[in-house]
């Protein structure tokens, strides 16, 4: 703890260093001071009772990356989503589109190209969601808008969309001239705002209400510890290939010769596959609530199968997970491509034939340790939804009365755990605070501070969430 201290000293001690941080925590407070500005035209406390009746929807994820702005509808209710969303498009486009392929591989100067037209697609993605939700908040029976008409849309595309770029911009300024990813950490503050409210929750449940007792408190702890130590312990990990350079001659300089090694992630893909599996299961919930889907008998008993902590919703969550993570893992890494780079350089691995083996050889491993990426973030997200609301087997057809009688309570129904602890805002929380403190730590130690670890146990920086 003392070397903690001392390390948290020495960030305030350089003037640089101390600089970026206070900027950092500077622009985040501008963006929580904008998340309690309401949208024009809203009445607030019916939009808080439409949200309360649509827990599970689309709309609570949506809340996750917003910060709770969607719940409260201020004007950054679009939140950063739209700017993940263009940076997904484009980054999937890239494959599929040579001029985008060619800018990515210019160096800077593809980069800033592609980083503007980012910039205006989220923008246009602003605009068309904020429109959507102008008159989808016209066409609701519970009256929340107050003066409904065309000067409401125009007003709520302005107040969205405006947001929305300064959110963008306050996220690439934290980016350029503070510490962290940007867009990355306007995340994590939304998500770690509601901690405080999570512990009083806590507190009240155990020492109050008295709903949970001491074990179960106990349990929730050692949960909590577990998850955050295996998700620290996986996003570490990494397969690395051994890669030899033979010696080459240009001019009167020996180049080569060294041996170095290929990192494979083990979760290459990050959050996303969670993202994108959370959005596609969490729209039939947001069906569900419409008047059509209510009085259709076979269409909700449908939906019901789906709903969230029901047996068929984990199982397709599972699967989307593990299609996903191989699905984008396949976009950003291109073993052949790879090979042939190796090849080009001279490298090649060690008892590997080059080209179409190498290629081979990668395309194995990558395969490998994507499938136990999978598994591992489908854990993740497993273990806190049952400890939230429990995995509903008892709704099972033919064993459901037997599971019902037999099985714990807290494992079918879950503990009702008021608490941040969804694998998704997990993932982002210690992966984004992994990412900072490796930032921060490398200008420590290129200052010739020491960092916040020992040198044997230094944390090796991962893929941003955003």
């Amino acid at each position: 703890m003392g070397k903690l201290f001392e390390a948290v000293a020495n960030v305030f001690r350089i003037p640089d260093l101390r600089k970026r941080v206070l900027f950092t925590f500077g622009l985040l407070a501008v963006y929580r001071l904008g998340s309690y500005i309401p949208t024009p035209g809203i009445d607030t406390a019916r939009w808080l009772d439409f949200m309360k009746s649509t827990q599970g929807s689309i709309f609570g994820l949506f809340d996750l990356f917003a910060g709770g702005n969607i719940r409260r509808l201020s004007v950054f209710a679009l939140g950063i989503m739209p700017y993940i969303t263009a940076s997904i498009i484009l980054q999937l486009l890239t494959v599929v589109v040579p001029t985008l392929e060619k800018l990515q591989k210019e160096g800077e100067l593809g980069r800033r190209k592609i980083t503007q037209w980012t910039r205006y697609l989220t923008v246009g993605l602003g605009i068309a969601q904020s429109f959507g939700i102008a008159i989808g908040l016209q066409g609701m029976t519970d009256n929340i808008v107050v003066h409904p008409g065309l000067g409401f849309i125009l007003l709520t595309i302005l107040s969205l969309t405006t947001g929305t770029a300064f959110i963008m911009w306050l996220g690439e300024q934290i980016t350029e001239r503070g510490i962290g990813n940007g867009m990355s950490l306007i995340i994590f503050t939304g998500i770690v705002v509601g901690i405080p409210n999570a512990i009083n929750n806590i507190y009240v449940n155990v020492f109050v209400t008295k709903e949970w007792n001491i074990f179960e408190l106990a349990l929730i702890l050692v949960m909590m510890v577990a998850v955050v130590a295996f998700i620290v312990l996986v996003e570490m990990g990494e397969r690395r290939i051994p890669v030899q350079y033979a010696k080459r001659v240009i001019g009167r300089r020996v180049m080569g010769g060294q041996s170095t090694h290929m990192p494979l992630k083990v979760n290459a893909g990050g959050v996303i596959p969670v993202i994108f599996a959370s959005s596609i299961l969490a729209f039939p919930q947001t069906i569900a609530n419409t008047t059509f889907a209510k009085n259709s008998a076979w269409l909700t008993s449908i939906l019901n199968a789906i709903k969230y902590s029901e047996p068929l919703y984990m199982l397709l969550f599972v699967a989307l997970i593990i299609f996903f993570c191989f699905f984008y893992v396949s976009i950003i890494f291109n073993p052949n491509e790879a090979a042939d780079n190796m090849r080009k350089y001279g490298g090649f691995i060690p008892g590997i034939r080059p080209g179409r083996s190498t290629s081979d050889y990668m395309n194995t491993i990558l395969t490998r340790i994507t499938f136990v990426g999978a598994i591992y973030l489908s854990i993740l997200c497993l273990i806190p939804s049952i400890m939230i609301s429990g995995i509903h087997l008892q709704h099972l057809p033919l064993v459901g009365g037997f599971i019902d009688a037999h099985f714990p309570r807290f494992l079918l129904e879950g503990l009702n755990v008021q608490f941040y602890f969804g694998g998704t805002s997990l993932l982002i929380v210690v992966g984004v605070a992994m990412d900072t403190i490796n930032q921060v730590e490398a200008q420590l130690i290129m200052r010739h501070y020491e960092g916040f670890t020992p040198r044997a146990g230094r944390i090796r920086g991962r893929r941003s969430s955003v």
